[in-house]
């Protein structure tokens, strides 16, 4: 949940022009209380089922518990992935958090945007 505060919070995000939207297998309720509780403004999505993330994500970057990774996806206005990165694998470095600084860098070179 941190990582959605400090992207919500984030200066140099916002100028990138992306819609940031936080997406949980937890439950409304849940996901509810927790963004109450942290102030997030950002729109909360529960994907209870997992339905969006096995459309968008990547089931082989499943966590050794079979739970989901920490996973970014940035698509574009039809709905196809324009970037895709689990932060959590082990190929990107293993990190269940990722600096704002970081992650804005690696979009910003995929929007060729400053």
């Amino acid at each position: 949940m941190q990582q959605v505060v400090d992207l919500q919070n984030s200066k140099a995000f916002g100028k990138l022009g992306v819609e940031l939207l936080a997406l949980s297998p937890d439950s409304v309720e849940a996901w509810q209380k927790e963004g109450a509780a942290l102030a997030v403004t950002v729109p909360m999505l529960s994907d209870a089922g997992d339905a969006v993330w096995m459309k968008y994500g990547t089931p082989g970057w499943m966590m050794p518990t079979n739970e989901l990774g920490h996973t970014f996806v940035l698509v574009d206005a039809d709905g196809k992935i324009a970037w895709l990165r689990d932060c959590g694998a082990p190929e990107h470095g293993g990190a269940m958090y990722v600096p704002p600084d970081q992650l804005v860098s690696q979009l910003a070179g995929q929007l060729d945007r400053p």
